[in-house]
């Protein structure tokens, strides 16, 4: 999640810009529509790191899941299957970080390998932009753009 500045107005004391809100935004280009006002009456200085992005963040996540919901399902075994590991990749973070990025690794191996076999494989069904897009919860662009990561990670 990005938050996106729209408003701008002056602080008085360097001439620097300072937003007056902030509103959720996705690299897929979706912009949300709500924009949540900065109260800078309640902050020192730059203090971004304190605003509140629930209002943002919420945004967010009701567009990865409508985004989900129009997308390929994944099946559930696979979907508990990644919700364990993401859990157990968190405890892992904090219990032994060198730990985690060793699984890491060892997942980007196994993706990297997976990602260049499922391309394959979808180039050899030639199906369109339009149907991996789809598929996948991206627009065309991105989904090729994805295709191609894929086909040339190692």
């Amino acid at each position: 999640m990005h938050q996106t500045t729209e408003w701008w107005a002056y602080d008085g004391k360097l001439s620097r810009p300072r937003a007056e809100e902030v509103r959720g935004s996705c690299s897929c280009g979706w912009r949300g529509t709500t924009r949540y006002p900065i109260d800078w009456t309640q902050r020192d200085h730059d203090g971004l790191h304190e605003l509140d992005t629930s209002g943002p963040r919420d945004d967010w996540a009701q567009h990865i899941a409508d985004v989900e919901e129009r997308s390929l399902p994944l099946p559930s075994e696979l979907n508990d299957l990644l919700e364990r590991l993401t859990n157990q990749l968190d405890a892992l973070t904090t219990e032994s970080p060198l730990a985690a990025l060793k699984a890491v690794a060892a997942l980007e191996r196994v993706t990297g390998r997976i990602g260049r076999e499922a391309v394959y494989a979808a180039e050899a069904e030639e199906l369109s932009g339009g149907v991996i897009g789809k598929a996948l919860g991206l627009s065309e662009k991105d989904a090729r753009s994805r295709l191609t990561h894929y086909s040339l990670r190692r």
